[in-house]
Formats: structure tokens, C-alpha cells, sequence
């Protein structure tokens, strides 16, 4: 994400980047999306909205905190970029308790997708590329409630460093 925050930030941007820990889904979504609530109410005033940027598994505990916590009081503008809003057959292959929500059909996913309508209130973009190899489905990241963007990348982790990607970005917050 360190590339999308200079950009933006070359672009006048006021950026605030967090990096939930443990990164590596061996918790659940509950526990980062609290981090990721109490940084938004340490980084911005009462009653300031902010716009909110999220990658891969990052897109999921942010819907957690939108959609569980009272984030979408806080959020104006929502982009998720290769988020698995759906799960990925990947998610099987690991015992991580974050990972195991990542499964599709997953219980926190049903339970997510079930109440999706509540972001429909906020300006929210899905930005995918039907090249992912990481979630699968590709279009796992699609949601209805959002405006979904194709970026043609060639990889998963090249969706926060390329140029369309980036450009899709800057085009949600605009």
C-alpha cells in the first residue's frame, strides 16, 4: 500500500496508512477491524469523514468495521482492490483463523453479504482484476452494492503498484 499513499499524496492527498497486526490472518477479522476502529478514532476529529482504501484480506476487516463496528458514520468514500468479498478456494488450504473466514460460504462471509445493503449509503468501489490467481473466483471480488472496476493486472500483489490499478484508485476518490 506504501506506493497508493505516495501517490495520493503527490496528488495533495492527506493520507493515513495503518498496518493491522498481525497481518497474517491468524486472527479474526473482529480483532483487526478493532484496530482498524480505534486508529480511525485516534487519526481523525468526531464527526469527520474520512475516505477509506483497502486491499485483499484489508477490504474484508474494513467491511467488518463498516458494517459491525459504525464505520460508515465515519466513511465517505469506500475502494476495496482485489478484496475476495466472497471468499477464494485458497482459504482451504490454511487453518489460520482469519484465513478459515476467507472460505467461501464461510460463516462471517454469509453473514457480511447478508447485510451488504448497508453499504449502499456510501460511495463504494470495487477495483478487481480477472487475472487474480490469488482469489478465486476472480470476481469474488464483485459486489453489487459497490462500482465494481476491472484493472488488468497480471498479478495479485501487483494491484497496489501498477499504473491502471493506481489510476482506478485515485479515480474512486475523486
Amino acid at each position: 500500500m506504501r506506493r497508493i499513499q505516495w501517490m495520493l499524496e503527490a496528488r495533495g492527498w492527506q493520507v493515513r496508512a495503518i498496518s493491522l497486526q498481525p497481518n497474517d490472518a491468524s486472527v479474526p477479522f473482529d480483532v483487526m477491524a478493532r484496530q482498524l476502529a480505534a486508529f480511525a478514532d485516534a487519526s481523525f476529529p468526531r464527526g469527520q469523514k474520512f475516505d477509506l482504501v483497502a486491499f485483499s484480506m484489508g477490504g474484508l476487516v474494513s467491511r467488518y468495521y463498516l458494517q459491525k463496528l459504525g464505520g460508515r458514520a465515519h466513511v465517505r468514500r469506500f475502494v476495496t482492490i482485489s478484496t475476495p468479498n466472497h471468499g477464494t478456494i485458497w482459504a482451504w488450504l490454511s487453518g489460520r483463523s482469519g484465513v478459515k473466514e476467507m472460505r467461501p460460504g464461510s460463516a462471517m462471509l454469509r453473514e457480511l453479504n447478508g447485510e451488504a445493503d448497508q453499504l449502499r449509503p456510501l460511495d463504494y468501489t470495487s477495483i478487481y482484476t480477472p487475472l487474480d490467481l490469488t482469489i478465486l473466483p476472480a470476481s469474488s471480488s464483485r459486489m453489487a452494492v459497490a462500482r465494481n472496476v476491472i484493472a488488468w493486472c497480471p498479478l495479485h500483489p501487483l494491484m497496489v503498484c501498477m499504473p491502471g490499478p493506481l489510476r482506478a484508485v485515485e479515480r474512486a476518490l475523486e
